[in-house]
């Protein structure tokens, strides 16, 4: 088999434990993590020889790894905020088609609602002072401020209600009801939504995502792997990475986010379209980034996404479901969520989502699914077409 034409699959995932975890370290919900991702595909921690990880340890992921008893042959740390993992899984998989890894671990945990319940930690509202943040920074500029500035000019430019930025939030809800593991499962209405308390015009609480802890590993293998393993294969099929800008000052449209290059680049490489999809999962910090990913990874046009969310699209029985867990809004977000994404949409794939399991109109299991990583405040994107055979 010549360097560059392996196929690559995704022949592990899982969770740690999540939601409310207290008395565990986030190294701890790393191994949990790993060792389920493993059983889940039947091999041995023998097989990985590539390892990827970032956001814990001073020399991550050496030390991650360290910690998980790896000796891994290739290694990422790339470290682009919640789109992080969309991009490791990338890399995994060009250097697994190009022969320089045959099973690549992709790893994750955080404990930042139980650190912040401890008092280990406070929330960040922003990303630091250095560089070239430092020129916002006077500004008062807090990460919540910067998407509610990005919210706000889509309402301005396209008539996108607050209404519609809701009913993300509300279908999120409808999603996690069916999943155990979500955190926050009763339903919610768009008036309760609009009625929360105000965080950073135009989002309410509920607008935004909510904080917990837990960790998620996902394991990519060539396919000569794949015969070995319990699981059925899903295939990477085509990915993407875009970034765009730090400072607000340097970012061209608020509008338009790197998803727009980065879906761009993944479904062209994936030979397929977005309405051949069956499911998607994007990134929602907040409920614009579901509305803006949706436009610009091409499900609607621009400017029609608050049109296109309105109509329950985005429910397990809509023309388009999307964060079928319950996302960031609803299920569980411990930080750089970009991982489940990709556990979620293998799972679905798959057929093993429990309650939640999404079906094509005749009834049969999906076969095309995105994952869609946003890092940063828009800065970066990272998307994965995934297919099944």
């Amino acid at each position: 088999m010549t360097p560059g034409s392996r196929k690559v699959a995704v022949v592990g995932v899982s969770l740690s434990d999540c939601g409310r975890v207290d008395g565990v370290t986030p190294y701890a919900l790393h191994a949990q993590a790993a060792r389920r991702a493993l059983a889940d595909a039947g091999l041995d921690r023998g097989a990985v020889d590539g390892f990827a990880s970032a956001g814990l340890g001073t020399l991550a992921p050496a030390e991650v790894a360290e910690y998980l008893g790896l000796r891994p042959d290739w290694v990422d740390s790339t470290s682009v905020g919640g789109s992080t993992w969309e991009v490791m899984a990338a890399h995994a998989a060009d250097a697994i088609a190009a022969g320089h890894a045959n099973a690549v671990l992709l790893v994750y945990g955080s404990t930042a609602r139980a650190d912040i319940k401890a008092g280990r930690r406070s929330g960040n509202l922003s990303f630091g002072s250095r560089g070239p943040l430092q020129f916002e920074v006077p500004y008062g500029h807090t990460l919540i401020a910067k998407y509610a500035m990005a919210a706000r000019r889509h309402m301005h430019t396209y008539g996108t209600t607050i209404e519609q930025l809701a009913s993300v939030a509300v279908q999120a809800r409808a999603n996690a009801a069916a999943n155990p593991e979500a955190m926050f499962r009763d339903p919610i209405t768009v008036d309760e939504v609009l009625d929360g308390p105000l965080i950073a015009d135009p989002f309410t609480k509920l607008h935004c995502c909510l904080r917990s802890d837990g960790g998620a590993a996902v394991l990519l293998a060539a396919e000569e792997y794949v015969r070995d393993c319990r699981t059925a294969p899903v295939w990477i099929l085509g990915t993407g990475e875009h970034v765009s800008h730090t400072t607000m000052s340097q970012w061209e449209d608020f509008t338009v986010s790197p998803a727009a290059v980065s879906g761009r680049h993944a479904f062209a490489r994936a030979g397929v379209r977005p309405e051949e999809v069956d499911l998607a999962e994007i990134y929602d910090a907040f409920t614009y980034m579901t509305l803006v990913t949706l436009e610009d990874l091409g499900f609607c046009a621009k400017g029609e996404g608050g049109a296109f969310v309105e109509k329950g699209r985005l429910t397990l029985s809509g023309d388009l479901p999307v964060n079928t867990d319950g996302g960031g809004l609803s299920a569980q977000h411990p930080g750089m969520r970009g991982l489940f994404l990709l556990v979620e949409a293998v799972r679905q794939l798959r057929g093993e989502a429990d309650g939640r399991q999404v079906r094509r109109r005749d009834g049969t299991l999906p076969r095309l699914a995105v994952a869609s990583g946003t890092g940063g405040w828009f800065c970066s994107s990272g998307t994965v077409v995934l297919g099944r055979d």
